[in-house]
């Protein structure tokens, strides 16, 4: 047997809210996407070392549509189980965060393999987000965090708990809370195990940013009293700002076959010297054991995450790694790129009209809710360059398209062609920087001055490129690939993060590099890219 050393993050780049199961030999773990689709990421390990992504399950309308959902919003804290030969996935697609209130909605999908077509969606309730569901003997238990909004109360109102009928496919009995959390606070992200006539609840507390934690709590009955961990946080990154591993929590337990436990949890890892984390929250694994006490503890015996484990005692498994670079030679795009809300791509985009190509009709603005033509990969390492190469023929200020390192609506910095009576076809850069305006009710932009245009003499094809150093960001083009020009300018990487802008409590996915167009003038005019190409340094 050939083992190896696990580096955390095990899932780099954006990969929250792990959810585990384990189905024989195979490991799959399910993560959070928000508003970018297909919803769901589940990644596949038969070692816990090597991972892939094998299949993106809420990729139609009848399962997920994210049309007009807020950044930040749409698919919250997947939860992935099996049980007598079926997959179950059940989610949450928030249709609103901010202020008061959560609009939660939670719903359930089913298939017998795990890269199948899932069945139709069942809703189950509205009450709160992060749900579970536990199989416990034939019957079968949905949790999720209750969120509160009335005035003076806990909004985190504790974990609720009631039974879900599979067979008629709906939610019967008496909804009980039967945890209101410790003192902590921020009580979410329920999951239940069962072990030596225990009912074991693990909850996620401290909110997503950097009081972050694990705890556990059990009961001998599933409704509980819950007696807390008198150990305190089973994991957290809090008061240690030197861990390489930060706002460590969300949490999920698996056993393998040889009967070893291990726990995966988001975590981040910001630029160093700074608060901000531009890959977002990340997955990462941690070895554990069940003390004498029946309280489960990392296996160092302390509860901090750490960034290399002991060798997991599984057979080594690796699996093709992804591309550096795409052709778009394809029908079908690579399942590490995604786009933007909209469950039918072909109304934005087509790899057929042009073989070798990427198409994109230009949509509504860059950080549209209902409408946009972006198609981008998650950035998995501190320093990388991304380069594309355009053919892209506008008419008027009103279409752009180019190469784009974004995080949302108002977190971007864009190196786009376009088109003006001033400079003709020309080269620009327009940034975003998080700043909200107290005034207006748009994020304010800023467009780098005249001097930094640059004129392109006919319409022959570009090449664009991203070159990112941690927190600094440089632009440059070139008119045959070989012979590039960088822009004279740096530009501030670090607002591509979780806590720049409205900060780590409203931003919850992470930072990704691709290309798009815009045709704000409502012409649909297309843009041809012929490969995108993501080279980690």
């Amino acid at each position: 047997m050939t083992t190896s050393k696990n580096q955390n993050p095990i899932l780099k780049g954006f990969n929250p809210d792990p959810s585990i199961v384990r189905v024989g030999e195979d490991y799959y773990v399910a993560t959070s996407t928000f508003e970018w689709y297909p919803g769901v990421q589940i990644h596949h390990s038969r070692d816990l070392v090597n991972w892939r992504v094998v299949a993106q399950p809420l990729n139609r309308a009848d399962l997920l549509d994210l049309t007009g959902n807020p950044d930040s919003c749409g698919v919250w804290a997947p939860c992935l189980s099996y049980d007598d030969g079926l997959f179950y996935l059940i989610y949450t697609d928030v249709k609103r965060h901010c202020s008061s209130f959560k609009d939660a909605h939670n719903y359930l999908t089913t298939c017998p393999s795990i890269d199948g077509s899932w069945s139709p969606r069942i809703y189950l309730n509205s009450s709160g987000f992060d749900p579970s569901l536990f199989h416990d003997d034939g019957r079968k238990w949905l949790l999720n965090m209750v969120w509160d909004h009335r005035p003076g109360k806990n909004p985190f109102g504790g974990i609720y708990l009631q039974e879900y009928d599979h067979r008629a496919g709906v939610l019967k009995g008496p909804v009980t809370n039967i945890f209101k959390g410790t003192s902590q606070g921020l009580t979410e992200a329920p999951h239940i195990y069962k072990r030596n006539g225990y009912y074991y609840l693990v909850t996620a507390e401290g909110g997503t940013e950097y009081e972050h934690c694990m705890v556990f709590a059990r009961s001998r009955s599933i409704t509980g009293p819950y007696e807390i961990d008198p150990h305190g946080y089973f994991l957290t990154s809090k008061d240690d700002t030197a861990l390489p591993l930060q706002r460590s929590g969300h949490g999920d337990i698996v056993e393998t076959l040889e009967g070893d436990t291990y726990v995966v949890h988001l975590s981040s890892r910001p630029l160093p010297g700074t608060r901000r984390s531009p890959m977002g929250r990340e997955t990462a694994i941690q070895m554990a054991l069940w003390g004498a006490d029946d309280w489960l503890r990392l296996a160092d015996g302390g509860n901090k995450p750490n960034l290399v484990l002991p060798a997991v005692n599984l057979p080594l498994h690796p699996w093709p790694r992804i591309p550096e670079r795409e052709d778009f030679d394809g029908n079908v795009l690579p399942n590490h790129f995604q786009w933007l809300r909209n469950p039918d791509p072909s109304t934005f985009m087509d790899l057929s009209a042009r073989p070798g190509y990427l198409r994109l009709y230009g949509k509504q603005s860059l950080g549209n809710c209902f409408e946009q033509a972006l198609i981008a990969r998650r950035q998995q390492a501190f320093c990388f360059t991304a380069t594309t190469c355009i053919d892209f023929v506008p008419s008027t200020f009103q279409q752009m398209a180019g190469l784009v390192c974004y995080y949302n609506g108002h977190k971007y910095h864009y190196l786009y062609v376009s088109s003006d009576q001033e400079n003709g076809r020309h080269l620009s850069v327009m940034s975003c920087n998080g700043d909200v305006s107290m005034t207006a009710h748009f994020p304010l932009f800023d467009l780098e001055p005249d001097h930094n245009t640059i004129k392109l003499d006919d319409d022959s094809t570009v090449y664009l490129r991203a070159r990112v150093d941690y927190s600094d960001l440089r632009f440059s083009w070139s008119l045959d690939g070989s012979t590039w020009q960088e822009l004279g300018f740096l530009l501030d990487y670090s607002v591509i993060s979780d806590e720049a802008g409205k900060g780590a409590g409203n931003s919850f996915t992470g930072a990704f590099v691709g290309v798009c167009c815009q045709d704000i003038s409502g012409q649909d005019t297309l843009a041809d890219f012929d490969f995108f190409e993501y080279v980690e340094h």
